[in-house]
């Protein structure tokens, strides 16, 4: 039979019941609308995250200190407080992939006062290379030099948030003016660019940047030289491992670890973050993509009921069309045809409307979303393959009538 005749008069029949039809293909509607949609946000998500773990940092591996047992009590990371300046420098001169290294001190829930207005966040204590290392610009002002650093000058650098809640909406920072840290003047040299919030909702702008040794002798009161974390950041993530392996030999040396004991410190870097909250959004986005799934099933399995009944109540019409000499094949892909159709304009409704709900959520929530062509041809050709699968047996069923009992139906 001509396709094209095959086409229209599969067409005709549906629109004969087009109230029906619509119906019947909710089902494939809905699962595609969720397909496209949660692949658009989880795709938008992992982009995302991609790009917040590179705006951390080039290629950063983050030293903590080790856990310390006090009475039988162990603490986390951090509370041995056992890396020093000095532990630093010997992993910028004898570890061969590490390009560069920046100590840390942290004054954590720090009040900051500015005129009348007052404000508690974190402060760092960094050198300048934690500028670069962080890929971090100054978007006013400047950052501060080595010499700041080695003098300990009262000198910092605001985050955007920070300045957000000292200065009344309106207003800008005037250059060069001075705020109390812990009631200590502080001269602010710069505003740093903005870089939101982290894939665990942190916001990396609600920070101060100042020298470390300003921080370590004004802030902590801390004669010594040791540091609550050490950034490192290595010249290729290629060379992720054998970075780890030289950082852990020269560390253990340093502090004289015996050979069976464990590091009396921690590492963690990107990828490890990545993965983990990569792997949140997967299987999210698997679990979501398994509802749709079973609404695909759902949606086929009412395509297959309502072909059941268009069969019986179209029991005359295949006896005549076998009695003027239709073959069995003729009538099987009529139905079949019919079936795709349902299906294939189920699918094509539920790619409008998953694109639709996905920019929806994105204006909404200021949620990224990423909507690829390839997932676009994927749905049609699960709708049409919904439609082939569930509509073989009704097609097959219509195409086995026996003519004589077909046109004695009533």
């Amino acid at each position: 039979m001509n396709p094209l005749l095959l086409l229209r008069m599969a067409l005709r029949a549906l629109w004969r019941a087009k109230v029906r039809s619509l119906l019947t293909s909710l089902g494939i509607i809905v699962g595609i609308a969720a397909v496209i949609a949660m692949k658009a946000i989880g795709d938008g998500a992992t982009v995302m995250i991609q790009d917040q773990m590179s705006s951390l940092g080039n290629n950063l591996v983050m030293l903590f200190s080790g856990s310390q047992n006090t009475s039988g009590v162990r603490g986390g990371l951090g509370t041995q407080q056992n890396l020093m300046d000095s532990d630093a420098v010997a992993l910028a001169r004898e570890c061969p992939h590490v390009q560069s290294v920046c100590p840390t001190v942290m004054a954590w829930y720090t009040q900051i006062i500015y005129g009348p207005n007052n404000w508690r966040t974190t402060v760092q204590g960094v050198t300048p290379s934690f500028q670069e290392m962080r890929r971090w610009p100054v978007s006013d002002g400047t950052f501060f030099t080595e010499a700041d650093q080695r003098s300990g000058a009262h000198v910092c650098v605001l985050g955007a948030t920070v300045v957000q809640n000292l200065v009344a909406e309106g207003e800008e920072l005037p250059p060069n003016t001075f705020i109390r840290v812990r009631n200590i003047p502080f001269r602010v040299l710069g505003v740093l660019a903005k870089k939101g919030t982290t894939a665990w909702g942190q916001d990396q702008d609600d920070t101060i940047l100042m020298p470390l040794n300003a921080c370590r002798r004004v802030l902590q009161r801390n004669p010594f030289d040791n540091v609550n974390q050490i950034l490192v950041s290595i010249d290729n993530m290629d060379n992720l491992e054998v970075a780890r392996n030289e950082i852990t030999a020269v560390l253990r040396e340093r502090h004289h670890t015996a050979p069976a004991a464990d590091n009396d410190f921690g590492i963690r870097d990107m990828t490890e973050m990545t993965q983990m909250v990569s792997s949140v959004a997967n299987s999210m986005k698997i679990l979501l993509t398994l509802i749709a799934s079973i609404s695909l099933i759902v949606g086929g399995i009412g395509i297959m009921n309502i072909m059941l009944v268009s069969v019986t109540e179209r029991t005359r019409e295949i006896g005549l069309r076998m009695a003027v000499g239709a073959r069995q094949r003729d009538i099987l892909w009529q139905f079949l045809v019919e079936a795709i159709l349902l299906s294939g304009v189920g699918g094509l409704i539920g790619i409008g409307f998953g694109v639709g709900a996905a920019h929806i959520l994105a204006n909404a929530k200021q949620w990224p979303i990423l909507i690829d062509t390839s997932t676009i041809l994927l749905a049609l050709i699960v709708a049409a393959s919904t439609g082939i699968i569930f509509g073989i047996y009704p097609a097959w069923r219509a195409s086995r009538l026996n003519p004589i009992d077909a046109l004695r139906y009533e």
